[in-house]
């Protein structure tokens, strides 16, 4: 089996990886890659964007690639699984339609709203002054999402009127997310705890992956400037039971039987970002239409299926039967990011990475290979990422590994997998 993984983040080098795991895998490439994907056995880089999607095709069709991977949003959008599909090449992930619940918030919201799958009440705006003069109705704290993509950096939770006020002027006014912010979701604060509830789906059948939460905010406790992701654990303790039970039948399945009844049918991951209430009940933050970042990174380190296999199985319609085991030690990754990340930050900096072994192991982001050397080359760089007997343990191994790591300009959380101990 020959597999082409597309993107270059911390994501896609766990997918390949993981991947590249199995004797039934011949080769995985990875277009673009970065450092990490270069070094590892089985996997190549190709110089190819991930947005370049003839170049893609053309690739898939000539190394005879048996399954196609989309690992970020772009792409989907774009509509990259509408035209592999007809040059009769498998690929996973959802057509440019139903692209549209990550793509557009508001298309996200309005679906929701409709077919009455739990959200926090929203509307969304086009010029400021109506969007002010809402925020001052409802009060803070209070969240403002940028319409469109925003490479995880547009959603703003605002605690007063006046960081409020700030971020809608940014948006709609000062052009901070480009065209992606010329329309803004204004929506309800939720209070209770999130967590991240990743799926693949086959247009009709759901598989679902192994729970885990991430930390969004930059700094220790939750706090400073919303990010991508600065870590992640799997599996996630705030996902019980009775929250699983919840998230399948009023969340999940409704979603997927609605989009096939809209005349978009949903194949490809599908990533809820859901609010967990003190009854254990469940809220849709948002829909994601691939796997999460940092999260793939321990979900990967655990699941011991080939995931190139189920994604072929899931590109043609046929996981009714399917089933994902998973190592039963718990995971988790730290993100090591670049001083200043995710404002200003420097790259090219020399980063020297010790050992991997099957139980830690340091997955690439923002990284690039020149003349042997790794270096930096983004906000997100790294991610250390172990297997331990418990969470507590997943954790001091991760944080081993992070101190291994010989890199001047890091920056990372000291307290990732607080929320699950």
């Amino acid at each position: 089996m020959n597999v082409l993984v597309i993107g270059s983040g911390g994501r896609e080098h766990a997918i390949a990886w993981q991947c590249s795991q199995f004797n039934e895998v011949k080769r995985v490439f990875v277009a673009p890659g970065n450092a990490g994907t270069a070094l590892e056995k089985k996997i190549s880089n190709i110089s190819i964007d991930s947005e370049n999607i003839p170049g893609l095709i053309s690739f898939a069709r000539e190394e005879l690639i048996d399954i196609t991977i989309v690992g970020p949003e772009a792409p989907l959008v774009l509509g990259i699984v509408d035209e592999f599909k007809n040059e009769g090449l498998a690929i996973f992930g959802p057509s440019k339609r139903a692209s549209q619940l990550e793509g557009s918030k508001v298309f996200c919201k309005d679906f929701l709203d409709r077919n009455n799958i739990p959200t926090a009440y929203y509307r969304a705006f086009t010029e400021t002054k109506p969007a002010i003069d809402y925020v001052k109705e409802k009060g803070a704290p209070i969240v403002i999402k940028a319409d469109g993509l925003a490479a995880g950096k547009g959603v703003i939770i605002a605690n007063s009127i006046k960081e409020a006020t700030d971020a809608i002027n940014d948006m709609l006014d000062g052009n901070r997310f480009g065209e992606a912010g010329s329309r803004v979701v204004i929506e309800e604060f939720l209070e209770g705890e999130e967590a991240s509830f990743i799926v693949m789906v086959d247009g009709n059948n759901i598989l679902p992956m192994a729970t885990s939460q991430d930390h969004k905010a930059r700094d220790n406790g939750d706090k400073g400037p919303n990010t991508g992701g600065m870590g992640a654990y799997s599996p996630a303790p705030v996902v019980t039971d009775l929250v699983y039970k919840n998230a399948m039948e009023k969340v999940i399945r409704p979603t997927v039987d609605a989009m096939k009844s809209e005349g978009m049918p949903y194949t490809g991951f599908l990533y809820a970002g859901l609010m967990i209430n003190q009854n254990e009940n469940v809220k849709v933050l948002e829909y994601n239409c691939r796997f999460g970042d940092p999260e793939t990174q321990p979900i990967m380190m655990r699941l011991q299926s080939n995931l190139a296999s189920l994604c072929l199985l899931g590109a043609n319609g046929s996981l009714a039967n399917a089933t994902a085991e998973w190592d039963s030690r718990s995971s988790l990754g730290v993100v090591m990011a670049a001083k200043g990340y995710p404002h200003s930050y420097q790259k090219g900096d020399i980063i020297s990475l010790p050992e991997s072994s099957s139980s830690v192991k340091v997955f690439h982001a923002g990284t690039v290979l020149e003349k042997e050397q790794i270096l930096s080359n983004g906000g997100r760089v790294l991610c250390a990422t172990a297997l331990g007997k418990d969470l507590k343990d997943a954790q001091g191994r991760a944080y081993k590994l992070v101190n291994e790591v010989k890199w001047r300009g890091s920056y990372f959380r000291t307290d990732i997998g607080f929320k699950g101990l």
